[in-house]
């Protein structure tokens, strides 16, 4: 009892305080977090980001507030912030090191975000893959293919790639091959052509249709019809320019040769008895 009574109780009372002053500064640091977060989302709405971009930034904004707030109340019980950091370092290198695959993925998240080859909506190829973009994450982005495949393609794999934007131009050409007969007349070949590729259904004025002598194969004459269409449009008139053709060189007696091979054979047959 005289022990206790001997105690001195005097370093409670500074104590208390940065207790309460520490847990007063973190309910305000998350109630200004939350704010920061909300105002830089507000803002990049008005300015018509994207909206994963936006959020990314909004928390982004949160986070850094979280931090400062956090190195805040270190300073009120006297932990220096230089140690702190220098710690915080350290232990960012490790996790680093062993991260340093979902790293790569995170930084080609950013830079994909930042620099946006493609948005959400648009029709890409990236990483041997094709189909729509459905989300652009920070680690990964997913996308559907044309028979309705959810594919989720880690981020590292499409900037360490080529990447395709189908869809970006309003227009895109519609190019189809065809081979007509060596009997067939040139001058009669290209005018039936030509006349399918002004006419087609869904096919622009603006670029002007093109018909082109591009080789003497070896079965036949291999002409490219090429027709600028609505990107949307694409392949509704590449099917069409297709049967088109196929039935405007039907009506003019205008053959479809396919590919032959002539069989000599040299010397006398003998058959043992």
């Amino acid at each position: 009892m005289d022990a206790l009574q001997d105690f001195d109780y005097s370093f409670l009372l500074p104590l208390l305080m940065n207790v309460l002053g520490a847990i007063a500064l973190l309910i305000v640091t998350l109630i200004l977090a939350g704010w920061a977060s909300r105002a830089a989302h507000r803002a990049l709405e008005r300015s018509n980001l994207d909206e994963t971009l936006a959020q990314f930034f909004a928390s982004l904004a949160r986070y850094a507030v979280i931090v400062l707030g956090g190195l805040a109340v270190l300073s009120v019980f006297g932990i220096s912030v230089a140690s702190f950091a220098a710690i915080l370092a350290a232990a960012g290198l490790a996790v680093g090191l062993a991260l340093q695959g979902t790293l790569s993925h995170f930084a080609a998240g950013v830079m994909l975000l930042l620099f946006r080859p493609f948005k959400v909506g648009d029709v890409v190829s990236v990483a041997g893959e094709t189909g729509k973009v459905d989300s652009i994450g920070l680690f990964s982005s997913t996308i559907d293919t044309v028979d309705n495949r959810r594919l989720i393609i880690p981020n590292g794999a499409i900037s360490g790639s080529t990447i395709e934007n189908i869809t970006h131009h309003a227009m895109r050409r519609v190019d189809v091959s065809v081979g007509t007969d060596y009997s067939a007349d040139l001058a009669a070949t290209r005018s039936v052509l030509e006349n399918v590729a002004s006419s087609v259904n869904g096919g622009l004025d603006d670029p002007e249709p093109q018909v082109y002598l591009s080789e003497l194969g070896g079965s036949s004459i291999d002409w490219s019809v090429r027709v600028w269409a609505i990107t949307a449009d694409y392949w509704a008139v590449r099917e069409k320019l297709t049967n088109d053709i196929k039935h405007a060189l039907d009506a003019k007696g205008i053959g479809i040769p396919f590919p032959q091979m002539d069989v000599h054979i040299d010397g006398s047959l003998t058959r043992d008895t």
